[in-house]
């Protein structure tokens, strides 16, 4: 089937959602290593196929991955390369430029403060994005968008999305939180951690405590943190804080592996 879909002039919502579920065949997220070998092998036979030749875009992706068996793709960057019908996933990606004005946009929709974007939260977000670019919509347009991104990112199916998941929103290269996938702590450790660096006990971390805490990180965990990037990781993470307060439950969503 979702061969059948890379011959379409345009391609649905849906049936993008179907080729995206096929090819990240571990489910972790993104299309990297084999799985994308072979969704470039297919995506090619599938063009010919139907009589169509390659875009600009998709001559360029094919360039830049064909060769490369360690390459990684998440759902943004298959958007940008496949003719997908009214593609409302460039259109949020175009309102969320940096990893730091993602984590400003986090904290302002997770409303009740739980760490996780909720359905009546998501729909918040995604209406207030729609207004921003002046792009017309209804209800049933707002519920369909809404219930498509639980689909695309929901990857535990608990009907809400944990700052990892909607992070994807952003392009591999720009995503600061993959970086820190392989360094998260179980929750006594994470607990032990922060009342370490929270050195004057006020109950949150300022970002002199945070920098001192990522560059213990760093020099700890150098194959998946690069120490010249603790000002990028420390501007992102600090947009969390509350006027400079990092507390307990944010810094959590980073370095928790529970992410509570």
């Amino acid at each position: 089937m979702a061969e059948t879909h890379l011959q379409g002039v345009e391609i649905s919502a849906s049936q993008f959602l179907d080729i995206w579920r096929h090819y990240d065949t571990d489910g972790n997220g993104y299309i990297e290593g084999k799985e994308l070998q072979n969704f470039i092998q297919e995506l090619l036979q599938a063009r010919k196929k139907a009589g169509l030749d390659l875009s600009d875009k998709m001559k360029a992706f094919v360039d830049q991955y064909g060769e490369n068996a360690d390459g990684k793709i998440g759902i943004i960057e298959l958007a940008q390369i496949l003719p997908t019908e009214e593609n409302f996933l460039l259109f949020f990606r175009q309102q969320l430029k940096s990893s730091e004005e993602f984590m400003q946009t986090w904290r302002r929709y997770d409303t009740d403060h739980s760490g996780f974007i909720e359905t009546d939260e998501l729909k918040s977000f995604l209406k207030d994005l729609l207004q921003k670019a002046n792009k017309s919509y209804d209800d049933s347009k707002l519920e369909e968008y809404t219930h498509t991104m639980l689909r695309m990112f929901d990857s535990n199916n608990d009907g809400k999305l944990g700052l990892t998941e909607l992070a994807r929103l952003l392009p591999v290269q720009e995503n600061f939180l993959l970086k820190f996938q392989g360094v998260k702590m179980c929750g006594k450790e994470f607990n032990k951690a922060f009342e370490l660096y929270d050195q004057d006990g006020s109950g949150y971390i300022d970002e002199n405590e945070l920098d001192a805490l990522l560059k213990d990180l760093c020099e700890k965990n150098k194959k998946d943190l690069d120490s010249n990037s603790i000002p990028s990781y420390k501007k992102s993470i600090m947009a969390l804080s509350d006027g400079g307060k990092l507390y307990r439950t944010e810094l959590a969503l980073i370095l928790c592996a529970d992410e509570n």
